[in-house]
């Protein structure tokens, strides 16, 4: 049990990076880590390498977690025999010095030895007490459940540990964007991020799509609470394995189920609506682009890139402001979450994207190494939108367009097998606990001798197993059945 306790706060410990920085496939926001990369390019290599945006998938994690079920098993496995044993075993022969027990009494009651006995024996077993009778003697013993109630306790810890490592290993997570109007299917290359365990295959992935038909999100007006969310809202469509289709709205804390895979809806944004045209006069981009929040009030960033364009690939680099405000003091930021006065602030990149390098690189951010930003001046170009507004690029090379404002949603989907397990595990635990923590487990000693005149004297003590004690006034209610001429002795 000592290297259980150890280990299981080595697993607390081991879980605070996972807490503290990003995870890939875990964050509702997938593009956190990335934006760390770029933030701390120096810490990123260090802290990559030692697997710190992947803990709960990390070599020392697993590690730790199988030393931690291999010594729970360990320890838990001989308990339960022991507990078992508990539950099966008669109660035992009365002490030598029954004196010196709780409550000690010693009665003489007019009843006879047998008669005293029967009488006594009728009493126990109808307040459900184990009895081992003896010539001349009696052992009761109540609360038997409360040693099931430990062996269902740390039976259900096991099954709820193995129930979790089932989950991890055979089931996966993972995150994706999709903007109003968009769909993604559930397949490994579709996600933003993609968690699976270790025994996880492809072929076991539900074949679904999800079309998100729209977004819908409520944050409160007025008050000292402006701004905070209220609800949020997705209404989607989804494609079944079977060929047919389900509509639902999934709000927060309620999924969508599609034969076991789960779709969380995790958090929201923006996605305004751009057409690029190149210098040829063009449409090279026309469609909804990501950008990622950055406040409660949804200032939030993104990129555009645009390989197609002529006579040289553009991307557009900025903020979209939800409700636009420009602060001397902080600059350009967003003043409520809503849509009240929706502005795109961008700059514009010429130059190679590096798309066609086969390097991957995430849709969320731009790499500028082979890029040159357009100026005016010795200034950046920069770029203001309002919905309907068209700038034109300087020297020919085309135009953007802000058409209009879409939301996006970020979802997340698991499978986990091992969830029906652990939920099961967990309301064992519960009742096992219950159990233990509410029935007290005592015992009653009782032994009699004959009298000169052949009437009974009778011997009571009692002894408690838990530390709530003994019942307040069993034994005095149960030495009142012996219609007691003198109470010789007494001792409390």
């Amino acid at each position: 049990m000592r290297t259980a306790l150890i280990l299981l706060s080595l697993l607390a410990l081991t879980a605070i990076p996972g807490s503290v920085l990003p995870q890939r496939g875990v964050s509702s926001d997938p593009a956190q880590v990335t934006i760390f990369r770029q933030d701390h390019p120096g810490w990123y290599p260090v802290l990559d390498a030692l697997w710190l945006f992947d803990v709960y998938s990390s070599p020392w994690f697993a590690a730790v977690y199988i030393l931690l079920l291999i010594s729970m098993t360990g320890c838990v496995i001989p308990r339960a025999l022991k507990l078992w044993r508990a539950v099966m075993e008669k109660p035992p022969r009365p002490p030598q010095n029954i004196e010196r027990q709780h409550g000690y009494r010693r009665i003489e009651t007019p009843l006879t030895v047998p008669e005293a006995q029967a009488r006594l024996a009728e009493e126990l077993r109808g307040r459900r007490f184990r009895l081992r009778s003896e010539p001349g003697g009696l052992t009761g013993e109540a609360g038997y459940t409360r040693e099931f109630g430990n062996l269902l306790f740390h039976l259900s810890l096991l099954l709820l540990l193995y129930g979790v490592a089932l989950g991890k290993l055979n089931g996966f997570e993972s995150t994706v964007i999709v903007a109003e109007g968009a769909q993604f299917s559930n397949t490994r290359s579709q996600y933003d991020s993609f968690a699976p365990g270790a025994l996880f295959s492809d072929e076991r992935m539900t074949q679904f799509s999800l079309n998100l038909k729209s977004l819908e999100a409520e944050f409160e007006a007025e008050g000292q609470d402006r701004g905070s969310p209220r609800q949020f809202r997705a209404d989607v469509e989804a494609n079944l394995p079977d060929g047919s289709s389900r509509s639902q709205v999934i709000q927060v804390n309620q999924p969508m189920t599609i034969d076991g895979t789960k779709v969380f809806l995790t958090g929201n944004g923006y996605a305004p609506r751009f057409t690029v045209r190149d210098g040829r006069g063009q449409v090279v981009f026309q469609g909804p682009a990501v950008f990622l929040p950055l406040d409660g009030n949804m200032t939030s960033e993104g990129v555009i890139k645009v390989p197609d364009a002529l006579p040289e690939q553009l991307a557009f680099e900025g903020l979209f402001l939800p409700t636009a405000t420009i602060d001397p003091q902080t600059g350009p930021t967003s003043s409520f979450p809503g849509p009240l006065d929706p502005r795109a602030l961008l700059t514009v990149f010429t130059g190679d994207l590096g798309l066609d390098s086969g390097v991957p690189q995430s849709v969320y951010t731009l790499l500028k190494d082979d890029l040159t930003q357009l100026r005016e001046g010795k200034e950046p170009l920069a770029m203001a939108l309002t919905v309907g507004q068209t700038a034109t690029l300087p020297e020919g090379r085309g135009s953007i367009t802000l058409d209009g404002v879409s939301r996006f949603a970020n979802f997340q989907v698991a499978s986990d097998p091992g969830k029906e397990l652990a939920l099961i595990a967990g309301l064992l635990l519960l009742t096992g606990l219950t159990i233990s923590l509410a029935v007290r487990r005592r015992r009653i000693w009782i032994r009699l001798a004959p009298a000169d005149d052949g009437s009974a004297i009778v011997e009571l003590a009692a002894l408690a197993l838990t530390r709530r004690g003994l019942p307040d006034g069993e034994l005095d209610r149960i030495a009142s059945l012996l219609d007691a001429k003198n109470e010789l002795a007494q001792q409390k």
